[in-house]
């Protein structure tokens, strides 16, 4: 890749970051956020990919942007209403800039022109309040024009600026790159005039002859005298995404010099009065004022001299907030290298546990040189893993931004009031992890708003407000990420849910089922609750899907729910991708790991604690109480009959829905730092079974999956008559 597609690259990347930017402050919008600061965030997000779409040549996404910055302009001006139809056509208009970008990047194919023309009118419509939009010449129309040279220079000086005892002088200059980036110097100005009372003086002394003007050269000098009590920040933000292609000197005006070039034109209070309301130069008005201006100027007076530091008001800003605290610094780094960089670190930390076990094998003393050397290099690789693994993470965020648009949508498909609120955006995880969760939790909002939520005349009929409420909330806990998604609906039917299990022949009909049991029958493939198909559900595709997309992250997904009070789908997720931390066990001579994050406690089991319910099913007595004990060998098949449950260990481990039970082993060999490799990407999924690893000694380990033990031996314990159809 040349330099140029590489900056070509960087430019997309931004643009990834504006317009998901954007979408929040839209979405702020919305929701009746209509405070001058959210309209300016808007309008510097499309200015940015605006200026840099123009530095590429890339056409289309530059006039598209163009109006949606001109509209966004009307708005924080406050010439124009931001109305519930204006944002709302705001909200399309993202849509379709970003269907721009893809399209300028290669991704998709170019926008339809009449979808993209539809808009524009429609932007343009609110723009100019329902006038048609002024005409735009065609650059290759001939005018007859001849080249002459015209002189603007004044035969007197300026005159003087009023003295104020707090403000700034700004000498601005653009460069050409500026405008071929879609700039313009008239909407610096006009920004600055919002600041406070200004007076702009334009030197256009370079200019030369029309036959010899340069489109490409920047010809003329901004001189800005800004009377406000502002602080120097609020005046380089004007200029912050033009800073780098101009000239720019801001100076207090106590201090600036008072010196005014001869050849100047003279405007007071606003720049606006330079220009027209729109965002083009109209060289004829721009004539005529300078005329107007040029016969009412007088001499100038003699600067008056710099005052001593002593004498600087209090009011005058001695420094910017920026140069009390630096911003941070950081680099764009291709996801492929961090992705080697990650692989590395795995296999750095399976040599490590390699090493590791050679010396313990060796039978050196733990005092000695090498040993506390492997000691050293544990914490070492421990600390190179954390710090990799921080640079992968990433808050839901991202995610998250995009579920207020889908709720709205579909909202407005099914004709239902729904409000989302969204909690632990910045909660942590490995950016695979991130990416992957789009898909499942779109389609969990998606049902949660269709089956969920009643209509807005139901609710009021069971005394609920018509707006219904949809949950995304995002938390650490035990090691692992959890992801709830909740609404305050009708809850699950579970009448209705056996019988179309039945109908569908999944279960049999006198099959008896806990409420669990029959919660979890929405996620068998081919169930669908919804009596017609529709473009949100129906098609028995769906919670299924989200179920394997789950697993497939070596995850799980629970249900609650209440009649006439709501539902929770709870995600649970492992933080990383890469590597965990972990007990190595022994069970029927084969080595498992034991996730260290579930594991509570270790215990030798004694004789008066052991208890069999029925009979049949072992328990153990843990401080007071009775938990399931789990011989892993024999559930998993590594043995055809239990141990005695005296000569092993008994670990305690809890599972994500607080459940508790005691998995039963032959022996504990210790705890390791283990590398998450799938089992199901290289062999198949096995029940009981999250992933495996590959331990020091180069042998492959089973990584157990605690939840589905657990919840498979209570299941089968509470119900030994449960029949399923074949």
């Amino acid at each position: 890749m040349d330099a140029f597609e590489a900056i070509k690259a960087t430019f997309f990347q931004e643009c990834d970051e504006l317009l998901a930017d954007l979408e929040a402050k839209l979405m702020l919008l919305e929701q009746g956020q209509t405070d001058l600061e959210t309209i300016n965030a808007v309008f510097r997000a499309v200015h940015s990919v605006k200026g840099g779409a123009g530095a590429f040549g890339l056409e289309a996404l530059v006039r598209f942007a163009h109006v949606f910055e001109t509209l966004m302009d009307e708005l924080r001006a406050g010439r124009k209403p931001c109305d519930a139809v204006t944002i709302k056509t705001l909200l399309r208009a993202s849509d379709v800039l970003a269907d721009h970008i893809q399209a300028a990047q290669g991704l998709v194919p170019p926008v339809d022109e009449a979808r993209s023309a539809a808009l524009v009118a429609e932007l343009e419509v609110l723009t100019h309040g329902g006038e048609a939009p002024p005409p735009v010449m065609e650059e290759d129309d001939d005018f007859d024009f001849t080249p002459m040279a015209f002189d603007m220079a004044l035969d007197e000086p300026a005159a003087p600026l009023d003295a104020a005892p707090a403000g700034w002088r700004i000498v601005f200059k653009p460069m050409g790159r500026m405008y071929a980036n879609a700039n313009e110097a008239g909407l610096l100005l006009r920004e600055l005039g919002r600041l406070g009372p200004t007076q702009v003086r334009l030197d256009d002394s370079a200019v030369p002859t029309l036959d010899a003007l340069s489109v490409e050269e920047g010809c003329l000098t901004w001189t800005i005298d800004l009377s406000a009590d502002v602080d120097e920040a609020a005046v380089r933000e004007v200029f912050d995404f033009v800073e780098s292609d101009c000239d720019l000197t801001i100076t207090p005006l106590g201090q600036a010099s008072d010196v005014c070039a001869d050849a100047a034109l003279v405007f007071e209070d606003e720049p606006a009065a330079i220009l027209p309301a729109g965002d083009d130069l109209d060289i004829a008005a721009l004539l005529a004022r300078a005329t107007g201006a040029v016969a009412d100027i007088a001499p100038e007076a003699a600067p008056a001299p710099a005052p001593e530091p002593a004498a600087v008001p209090a009011a005058m800003p001695t420094a910017t907030p920026a140069a009390s605290a630096a911003a941070p610094v950081t680099i764009r780094v291709d996801l492929d290298r961090v992705d080697r960089l990650i692989n590395v670190v795995g296999e750095l930390v399976i040599q490590q546990a390699m090493l590791s076990q050679r010396v313990l094998e060796s039978g050196l003393a733990r005092s000695s040189g090498i040993a506390l050397g492997m000691e050293d290099l544990e914490l070492l690789t421990r600390e190179i893993q954390d710090s990799v693994m921080a640079i992968r993470a990433q808050p839901v965020k991202s995610v998250f931004q995009r579920m207020p648009r889908l709720v709205r949508e579909v909202a407005d498909m099914v004709s239902k009031q729904v409000r989302l609120v969204t909690a632990g955006e910045d909660t942590e995880v490995d950016k695979t992890v991130v990416e992957r969760l789009a898909e499942p939790i779109t389609h969990m909002l998606r049902n949660a708003i269709d089956h969920g939520l009643e209509t807005p005349e139901e609710r009021v009929a069971a005394g609920k407000s018509a707006e219904g409420t949809v949950r995304l909330a995002a938390l650490h806990r035990s090691g692992r990420i959890v992801i709830e998604i909740s609404d305050d609906g009708r809850g699950i039917n579970r009448e209705r849910v056996k019988k179309i299990a039945v109908d569908k022949g999944l279960i049999a009909p006198d099959a008896a089922l806990s409420d669990e049991q029959i919660d979890n029958l929405i996620f068998a493939p081919g169930f669908s609750t919804a009596a017609v198909v529709s473009d949100i559900s129906g098609r028995g595709v769906g919670m299924d899907v989200v179920k394997r997309s789950i697993q497939a992250l070596g995850g799980r997904i629970s249900i609650s729910s209440v009649p006439g009070k709501g539902s929770t789908f709870t995600l649970s997720l492992p933080l990383t991708l890469a590597v965990m931390d972990g007990m190595v066990v022994t069970a029927a001579e084969q080595t498992l790991i034991a996730p260290l994050p579930a594991i509570v406690e270790s215990l030798t089991p004694q004789a008066v604690d052991l208890h069999h319910v029925g009979g049949v099913d072992p328990v153990i007595r843990f401080r007071d109480r009775f938990l399931p004990l789990i011989d892993v060998a024999f559930v998993m098949g590594f043995s055809g009959t239990p141990i005695d449950p005296t000569g092993g260990v008994a670990v305690v481990v809890e599972t994500e829905g607080g459940q508790q039970a005691a998995l039963l082993f032959e022996a504990i060999q210790g705890q390791r730092q283990v590398v998450i490799k799938s089992l199901e990407t290289n062999y198949q999924q096995v029940d009981g079974v999250a992933a495996a690893t590959i331990l020091g000694d180069g042998r492959v380990a089973l990584i157990l999956d605690v939840d589905v033990l657990v919840a498979d031996m209570r299941r089968n314990a509470a119900r030994p008559d449960l029949k399923l159809a074949s």
